[in-house]
């Protein structure tokens, strides 16, 4: 199963060797990129918002626009994830993940081979190509078009977007191909043996999402591709004075590197470094947190708008807010606690669930005593509210019971237990209730 974007981004490193690389390489761009790790954190950084209840509600949005396939968001991830596994296949985890010493790269040359120039230039080609086809995903741009993305990267790419690029630039371009890094990619897309670019791994691997009919027109696009982002990376390089010395001098701070080793030093990078999937994830994260907090405060506008309803209506009229698409909070009764969903389908008193954050292997369908809605602007420090429909747990009967909160006194609550007349309506404490 596929993870969620929750998943993705708490699992990011905060310190590897792909997090030493990026770091190192600020000086190109300084202060462009931060190592944004964790949802929440992503998501105070990236819209200024404190308040945990909104928090939560971008949250919960994120979850849902990410598993939309219209969005394209699951496509970029997936795009990111192919280009850098494939690239990395002869990576050891324990090397990748050395984060306290640092490394003595000279003990490794004698296990690394650096690529030819042909291939090394396929990789960059097909980074640069991987790259306009998830900026188009992530855009809403029909066809990949690598004119729209050049504008981009020429007026708007920033934070993780443009240090992906420039690590390409770096690690893939002038490492290990030096200097004339542009014109020997020049001469290997403009050469005749197209074999050597169709034959490539990573070709191979993302062969499916390249648009074309036939290899031809895949090998044109890729040349297009290219093409487009030729005089922005050379305008970049002659701007910032990047040379192998002064990346080797950078990431010497935690590789032992020597002059004439620069191409070992990038087949080693190459082989235990992810920082297209890294980053792809940070870039996927930003847009879609963007979106959603849009999305959010213009459901919050709308919220404010509405006539405030008085709880016994709210309580009566709530089977009615029971609609498709609708997010609900549905109880498991294994797990006692509440779990996000949304209604997929509707079926009498049934409602079939898709959980967020859950692959469609968890949809289930669950009756109505088992699923609520709820305001989250006027609840108790203890996340409860009157008209709120909770668990109350019976220590005689060692079960749970559906109830709605009629009052609320301090730490306590008034409850009146669904399907029971008024005579069994009690006082119980927060820990009693769910």
């Amino acid at each position: 199963m596929d993870k969620s974007i929750i998943q993705l981004v708490d699992e990011l490193p905060t310190d590897n060797i792909t997090v030493k690389v990026l770091k190192a390489l600020d000086y190109v761009a300084p202060g462009e990129w931060s190592n944004l790790t964790g949802i929440e954190n992503n998501i105070r950084s990236i819209t200024g918002v404190s308040d945990a209840k909104v928090i939560q509600k971008i949250r919960d949005r994120a979850v849902v626009l990410y598993e939309d396939p219209q969005q394209g968001y699951q496509f970029a991830i997936k795009l990111y994830q192919t280009i850098d596994k494939t690239d990395t296949a002869m990576a050891t985890a324990a090397l990748a993940n050395k984060v306290s010493e640092k490394i003595g790269f000279l003990s490794f040359l004698g296990k690394i081979t650096p690529k030819a120039d042909v291939t090394q230039s396929i990789d960059l080609l097909l980074k640069i190509t991987v790259e306009i086809i998830a900026f188009c995903k992530l855009n809403g741009i029909p066809q990949p078009n690598p004119q729209e993305f050049a504008n981009s990267l020429a007026n708007n790419y920033q934070n993780a977007s443009l240090m992906r690029m420039i690590a390409l630039i770096c690690i893939d371009g002038i490492l290990p191909l030096g200097p004339d890094f542009l014109g020997k990619i020049h001469g290997v897309i403009s050469g005749a043996d197209t074999g050597a670019i169709t034959q490539n791994p990573v070709f191979l691997a993302i062969n499916n999402f390249l648009p074309g009919s036939n290899p031809s027109d895949k090998i044109n696009f890729i040349s297009q591709g290219f093409n487009s982002v030729q005089s922005w990376m050379n305008n970049l390089v002659s701007k910032t004075g990047i040379t192998p010395q002064s990346i080797s001098s950078h990431l010497g701070n935690f590789i032992q590197i020597a002059d004439d080793n620069l191409d070992f030093v990038a087949a080693f990078l190459d082989q235990t470094t992810n920082y297209y999937e890294h980053t792809g994830i940070q870039t996927v994260a930003r847009s879609l947190i963007l979106q959603a907090y849009t999305l959010v405060q213009e459901e919050i506008k709308q919220e404010e708008q509405k006539p405030i309803q008085d709880v016994s209506s709210a309580v009566k009229s709530d089977k009615n807010q029971y609609e498709l698409s609708k997010t609900v909070e549905v109880w498991d009764s294994e797990q006692e606690d509440w779990y996000q969903g949304t209604i997929e389908k509707i079926q009498d008193d049934q409602f079939f669930i898709h959980y967020l954050g859950y692959g469609s292997s968890y949809d289930e369908w669950v009756g109505e005593d088992d699923i609520r809605t709820r305001d989250l602007r006027s609840t108790d420090d203890n996340g409860y509210a009157v008209g709120q429909k909770v668990k109350c747990w019976d220590d005689d009967q060692e079960a749970w019971y559906s109830a709605t909160i009629e009052q609320i006194q301090n730490q306590q609550y008034f409850v009146h237990y669904i399907g029971y007349d008024s005579s069994y309506d009690e006082w119980v404490d927060s820990d009693e209730i769910s």
